[in-house]
């Protein structure tokens, strides 16, 4: 298996995986709205040896007060079924914590377990006064620092890419 970026023949494979992994087609409408749109900050997958994608991660812009601070949001975070349990989910995120990085991103926010997400260094977006617009997520709502002052003087609002509001 290989993991990277995704590249433009990946698109199909993505969307097929995003079907089939979720009960509505919400996920994969998703992901082809912010595709659309040049929102997808970063794609990263999973393949195997014939390039099926058998995991996906996504990244896109969100901002903190209407602000642009180089901030983005995970989601959505996949694996396909056949190949769960096998650390694949933590590989994505750390390659795409590891791009982002490198190309200068200052925190991720996340919608999840947070017993899931805490061990990849996420913690609780509360801690830091971060909310979203959805309340009922507070315990759900994390943040991961890229950067060492990302988070000094962030505390208010963070917004998704307006795509997330469609679905």
């Amino acid at each position: 298996m290989l993991i990277r970026t995704e590249i433009g023949v990946d698109a199909a494979s993505i969307d097929g995986l995003l079907r089939r992994s979720f009960p509505t087609s919400a996920e994969a409408e998703l992901v082809q709205q912010l595709r659309e749109d040049g929102l997808l900050t970063l794609g990263v997958v999973v393949t195997d040896d014939e390039g099926q994608v058998l995991g996906y991660a996504a990244f896109s812009p969100v901002t903190l007060n209407g602000e642009d601070r180089q901030w983005v949001g995970l989601a959505p975070l996949v694996v396909d079924e056949s190949v769960r349990r096998q650390g694949l989910g933590k590989q994505l995120i750390y390659e795409g914590l590891d791009t982002l990085n490198e190309f200068g991103y200052a925190a991720v926010v996340v919608l999840g377990d947070p017993i899931h997400f805490e061990r990849f260094g996420f913690e609780p977006a509360a801690h830091y006064q971060l909310s979203c617009r959805r309340q009922e997520v507070e315990k759900t709502f994390q943040v991961y620092k890229l950067a060492d002052e990302a988070l000094t003087d962030a505390k208010g609002d963070i917004e998704f890419s307006e795509p997330f509001n469609r679905f």
